[in-house]
């Protein structure tokens, strides 16, 4: 009888936090559509609204695979601790998983070279000019007075 109990009140509290989260997903929602809807009636352009995602500082396959480790990291301990042994092998798979993902994501993701690298390779294709030689040349072209 007090396992019963003790089962159904732990059921009612996860109930009670999945039901606020939902409600407060579901009223973020509606405020975010209903400052929309105000922004297009006074002809606000709607990408002001919202303002645009920061980007990672690093590279997305390095985030992958901290995770990766953390979760195998975690799962090794819940293994050898006496834990619960399902939850490790779970943990050990989500680990595995995002360290696979991090692997696939560094050999597929593409290359991007800073452009002042770029800009340093197409000086040195160019011939040196020097400052003086510059004010030289437009002192000499037709039209221009100093």
């Amino acid at each position: 009888m007090n396992e019963t109990i003790i089962v159904f009140i732990v059921f009612a509290s996860l109930t009670a936090i999945v039901l606020v989260i939902g409600l407060v997903c579901y009223f973020a929602k509606r405020l975010e559509h209903k400052q929309i809807m105000a922004a297009i009636e006074k002809g606000i352009p709607i990408s002001e609204l919202r303002p645009t995602k920061p980007k990672p500082a690093g590279p997305l396959w390095i985030k992958h695979l901290t995770v990766g480790i953390v979760l195998l990291a975690i799962a090794l301990g819940l293994a050898l601790g006496g834990g619960v042994i399902l939850v490790a092998f779970v943990l050990g798979g989500i680990g595995i998983a995002s360290i696979v993902r991090a692997l696939l994501y560094r050999k597929y993701q593409p290359q991007i070279q800073p452009s002042d690298k770029n800009k340093t390779t197409e000086n040195k294709d160019s011939p040196a000019v020097s400052k003086s030689e510059i004010v030289e040349q437009t002192d000499e072209q037709p039209g221009l007075k100093a």
